[in-house]
């Protein structure tokens, strides 16, 4: 005979296994789908094996020792960028590396230094928690706002909060700048050490003495006489950025730079070649359809041009949007004084061209154009974008005859103003260039064909990243002036050649006066106008899946976090 009770507790016992069971399903199955999403997030990352043959790089022993000094000394700053992108990835790394079945999940963690998307508007990926504007540069609940708040009521604390080379903390209702040198120390000072080693291996002159300032710059943030030292080194085999350069990645202010570490080995041959750019600089500066009194004069200054094999990167340059090419260093004074550096980088220009840009063009160009887009053409844009970093304004002259550095003129717009400004300076020289012969003017069209190629793939990294942002302001300028066409019946896109030069002035000159002036309302109009993603554009995009957004460097050397 059965009880009902009996029939009551088994329906209730058989109820909780079926719900246990369809709730681990459910767990599993999410887990699946998160792992599947991170596989698919992996996919659009080529990795690319950068090899290192010190015999191929003719590199000598005591080459290969300071080399090996300094790949010591670069993960150093790699351990303090992962503290700047975030204040949560170095917990979530150490988490995950003691986790065996989290290893794709570690992969891309490793890749964007932190649990924030670099390629997908800095969407977190791990978590739901959105990505502070200030990343680990400043307390994560500070805004924009209140940020610029606290500096109009201390302005006696303004040099300080401001300075790039300061981490921002709250001490009770107040702001707290803290020096990087203080702040990193436990990081900074075994690093300059590795440099001082380095340095003591170094048949080079310049190169040893630079190594030695910039070891003590580390430990001072005063970057000024090293960075004039970096410039005199011209003939060094082995050569390297090394500092906190860029300010990509604070977004409430746009002020506070980060950590890089890239290690190069000269291709003197190619570098050679380079040499006949020089002789155009300040022709080209004083070309700019802006007024004499924006053009200050660059002749006579530095500007060293560096074809070299890319062995390394740490810190800023090695995650997310991996550079093919640098302007360096950024500070104003230093343009002044001396000039700047460009570092091509030829292996990673080659990954970007033939895994990535002639493979989009393929697909969302017209063919008769997508045939003309060539790696000669790409790396001649790239080195005139890196050429127009240094042309332009060098500072804002405010009402008081104050100057005013640009990048806290405009604030969070300067990234990829500047961006989108060296892009237009740098069609509006090669335009030049083409007219004197510098260029061949037979290779008009591969210029323009090539530089339409290299906005389809940067477009991708949407407007959070600075480089994406600048090139989405382009594309819809240069269209809404006729220069550049989009076919709706055939999803292809094409350059109309003829309006090309006009419409890049007109753009180039009102970018140049924005940074002439420092206006942020009138950065701010030109942002709101021209920069959102077009919904046509959204969907071609979505036919690039196959082709990798980027490429995720394999170093020979391991990479380290402290």
């Amino acid at each position: 005979m059965l009880h009902w009770w009996w029939l009551t507790d088994g329906f209730i016992l058989l109820f909780a296994v079926v719900s246990l069971a369809y709730q681990g399903s459910l767990q599993m199955s999410q887990a699946q789908q998160q792992d599947t999403a991170i596989e698919q997030k992996l996919a659009r990352y080529r990795t690319v094996k950068i090899a290192y043959d010190p015999k191929a790089l003719t590199l000598s022993d005591r080459e290969q020792k300071l080399v090996e000094k300094l790949i010591e000394a670069s993960q150093y700053l790699e351990s303090i960028f992962w503290r700047q992108n975030s204040h949560d990835g170095l917990a979530l790394l150490r988490t995950l590396e003691s986790d065996p079945n989290k290893q794709p999940l570690l992969r891309y963690l490793k890749i964007n230094a932190g649990p924030y998307d670099l390629i997908e508007e800095n969407k977190p990926f791990i978590g739901t928690r959105e990505r502070p504007p200030g990343a680990g540069f400043y307390p994560p609940d500070l805004t924009t706002e209140e940020f610029a708040h606290y500096l109009k009521e201390h302005p006696d604390e303004r040099a300080a909060l401001e300075s790039p080379y300061t981490v921002i903390k709250r001490k009770g209702s107040l702001l707290v700048a803290v020096p990087y040198h203080e702040e990193y120390k436990k990081l900074l000072e075994p690093a300059a050490k590795l440099l001082r080693e380095a340095s003591e291996l170094a048949d080079d002159a310049a190169l040893k003495k630079f190594l030695v300032s910039r070891a003590d710059a580390l430990l001072s943030d005063d970057y000024l006489p090293s960075d004039l030292d970096w410039l005199d080194m011209r003939d060094s085999k082995i050569d390297m950025a090394f500092a906190p350069y860029e300010t990509y990645v604070d977004h409430l202010a746009g002020i506070k730079t980060a950590y890089e570490a890239t290690i190069v080995i000269r291709d003197h041959e190619e570098s050679e070649k380079l040499k006949v750019y020089q002789q155009y600089i300040d022709e080209l500066q004083q070309n700019l359809p802006i007024d004499k009194q924006y053009k200050p004069s660059k002749a006579g200054l530095s500007s060293v041009m560096v074809v070299n094999y890319n062995i390394f990167r740490g810190g800023e340059s090695a995650h997310g949007y991996q550079a093919v090419a640098t302007n360096l260093p950024n500070d104003r004074r230093v343009h002044e004084q001396k000039g700047t550096k460009k570092l091509f980088f030829k292996n990673f220009m080659a990954a970007r061209v033939e895994q990535i840009i002639r493979p989009i063009a393929q697909v969302l160009m017209l063919p008769e154009q997508a045939q003309v887009v060539t790696a000669q053409g790409y790396f001649n844009h790239t080195l005139l974008h890196e050429i127009s970093h240094g042309l332009g304004p060098d500072f804002v002259q405010s009402d008081s005859g104050e100057r005013v550095p640009i990048v806290r003129a405009l604030g969070s717009y300067y990234d990829p103003l500047e961006e989108a400004k060296a892009d237009m300076c740098g069609l509006h020289s090669l335009i030049y260039l083409l007219g004197k012969g510098v260029i061949p003017k037979s290779a008009t069209e591969e210029q323009f064909a090539s530089y339409l190629a290299g906005i389809l793939r940067t477009v991708r990294f949407g407007t959070a990243e600075a480089h994406g942002r600048a090139e989405i302001i382009e594309f819809n300028y240069l269209m809404k002036e006729g220069a550049i066409s989009y076919d709706a019946q055939t999803d292809k896109y094409q350059v109309n050649y003829d309006r090309m030069p006009e419409a890049v002035k007109k753009l180039t000159e009102e970018l140049l006066l924005i940074e002439a002036t420092g206006d942020q309302q009138r950065a701010k109009t030109l942002f709101t106008k021209f920069g959102n993603m077009p919904d046509f554009m959204k969907k071609s995009i979505e036919k690039l899946q196959q082709i990798p957004v980027d490429s995720a460097p394999q170093f020979a050397f391991p990479v380290k976090v402290y």
